[in-house]
């Protein structure tokens, strides 16, 4: 299974598995990791999943859709590689993504 790497804003690593055709988001979820609420339930409905795709990443987890970038507009320090969590597939080409949580989400 793929691995994912989360960093929380104090600098604190999760190192999970992922199941390939799950979501980021719902990794974060089913692993307890703390910072990414969900609030919307993966529905692209808020922007409570918000994450800092690292650079060496983005090309793999590709650019956000229109939809997703309505919603990272009420996101907290938004930035050119943030992504909501729920719009990111797991996949076998994922393996080692690191992704940051940012300190709050909106």
């Amino acid at each position: 299974m793929p691995k994912i790497t989360f960093i929380g804003s104090d600098g604190t690593t999760y190192m999970v598995e992922g199941e390939p055709g799950s979501t980021v988001m719902e990794t974060a979820i089913k692993n307890n990791v703390p910072g990414i609420e969900a609030e919307c339930g993966g529905a692209c409905a808020c922007a409570t999943c918000h994450v800092y795709i690292e650079e060496t990443w983005r090309a793999r987890t590709g650019e956000p859709s229109p939809m997703e970038e309505d919603m990272l507009d009420f996101g907290y320090d938004v930035r050119p590689n943030s992504r909501l969590s729920c719009q990111i597939k797991v996949t076998d080409a994922l393996d080692g993504l690191v992704v940051r949580i940012p300190e709050r989400q909106a």
